[in-house]
């Protein structure tokens, strides 16, 4: 997964394209494992548009979409948030709600 700035966040969503941008703390544990999910579905999904980002160096995302724990899925569709995930349950799961 390609490491994002707020910056290339904006970028993408005034793209106006469907995009996923993926939340943790590297002291997480639960943000490991949603880390190795979401490397899983960067395989299995080549062209989705994935970024990830240390929400500890992205703290305006943080405020603009009212993060309230990590990890957290921002998933974008026609430049608009459609879902905010916080229980990475599968890689099934996230599939279903990315499509």
């Amino acid at each position: 997964m390609k490491q994002w700035t707020q910056q290339d966040w904006d970028r993408i969503r005034s793209e106006q394209t469907d995009a996923v941008f993926y939340l943790y703390t590297p002291m997480c544990g639960t943000c490991a494992v949603a880390s190795k999910m979401m490397t899983v579905i960067e395989e299995l999904r080549p062209n989705l548009i994935i970024g990830a980002a240390d929400l500890n160096y992205v703290q305006g995302i943080a405020v603009d979409y009212e993060i309230e724990s990590v990890p957290c899925l921002l998933i974008q569709k026609d430049g608009e948030i459609k879902e905010k995930i916080y229980a990475f349950q599968s890689v099934p799961y996230l599939l279903e709600k990315i499509s």
